[in-house]
């Protein structure tokens, strides 16, 4: 990966605008469904800590809001490495990002979540169009797009 003003700025604003953005679709969306904040942000510290992340209180809520940015920005970081070697990536940002987006989900869900401590929870293909639909919108699309503005 080049390392001119260029690359950090663009993967500092694709991970920032990517780890907003989901979060506050995760608050907003999973709210609706009854999750709060901390429980939240407990459940990404998880993948660390498995179920004792649950009574660290807003230190381990804080832990997964860090470990929720880093994956945004790793996200992001690899979205800029691949695009230096497939310029379709830049050149068709929307379509590439929201593909983007579906393939981060499910390798979050399917792998990274899998070998974690977390807990398994069962299928729902209710909480998957969900999460895609987020990921689309709120992962892939801000990665993409942030990319391409800060590629020309």
């Amino acid at each position: 990966m080049e390392n001119s003003p260029n690359t950090v700025r663009a993967v500092l604003w694709a991970g920032f605008a990517c780890g907003v953005l989901d979060i506050t679709a995760a608050f907003i969306v999973y709210g609706f469904f009854g999750a709060k904040p901390v429980p939240l942000l407990q459940g990404i510290a998880s993948g660390l800590l498995g179920p004792r992340a649950f009574q660290g209180g807003l230190a381990t809520a804080m832990l997964g809001l860090l470990c929720h940015f880093v994956i945004a920005f790793g996200a992001a970081a690899v979205y800029f490495a691949a695009s230096r070697a497939i310029p379709f990536l830049i050149q068709n940002a929307v379509v590439s990002g929201a593909l983007y987006g579906v393939a981060v989900y499910f390798f979050m869900n399917r792998i990274v979540v899998q070998l974690s401590a977390a807990a398994k929870r069962p299928f729902s293909l209710k909480l998957m169009i969900v999460g895609v639909i987020i990921h689309i919108f709120c992962v892939g699309l801000p990665i993409s797009l942030s990319v391409r503005r800060f590629s020309e």
